[in-house]
């Protein structure tokens, strides 16, 4: 998977990496998932990012900058909003970026007139303080029901370091 972003970051550089620390089972999980697994072509990064006015999202300038047919990627600045007292950034802030991803792209796949997503449970691995920049995060599917869906969250800064792997998990609701 090497494909060239809006941003300018490889894809998910960091995948083999992760496989080597975790094994090859997360890698394949996804790759099952994402061979039936398609978002809607018509999404754009503006109707994402109208979303966040009066959001968590606006408060910490979580940016969306790209949408794929299996992927979605925003970004976050490392700053004052989202730093903790000895300058690094906040493991908080990284998950708040991960669930802001994988709850959005629970609700791409929704119509989102009849239904909503909400988390019920989010797991995050911290693997690199970040001082500076921006971070970035990539959102994939891991499984897309009827129910739930479980989402695989990777970010990374500036420099393509892995920062943190999340996983979240939301569940479908009526309206």
């Amino acid at each position: 998977m090497s494909r060239m972003v809006a941003v300018g970051l490889p894809f998910w550089r960091i995948d083999a990496r992760i496989n080597a620390a975790y094994g090859p089972i997360m890698s394949n999980i996804s790759k099952q998932a994402l061979s039936a697994f398609q978002f809607a072509s018509t999404i754009t990064v503006e109707q994402l990012n109208r979303w966040s006015p009066g959001t968590m999202v606006e408060h910490l300038a979580i940016e969306f900058v790209e949408c794929g047919h299996d992927f979605l990627r925003a970004r976050m600045p490392v700053d004052a909003r989202t730093v903790q007292p000895f300058g690094q950034l906040h493991g908080g802030a990284s998950v708040t970026l991960a669930e802001t991803l994988g709850s959005v792209a629970s609700l791409c796949c929704l119509d989102i007139e009849k239904q909503y997503a909400v988390g019920v449970e989010i797991n995050a691995n911290h693997l690199r303080a970040v001082r500076t920049g921006f971070v970035y995060g990539t959102v994939m599917p891991f499984h897309v029901g009827r129910r739930t869906h479980v989402w695989d969250i990777r970010i990374a800064d500036d420099a393509q370091n892995p920062v943190c792997i999340s996983r979240l998990t939301t569940m479908i609701l009526d309206k």
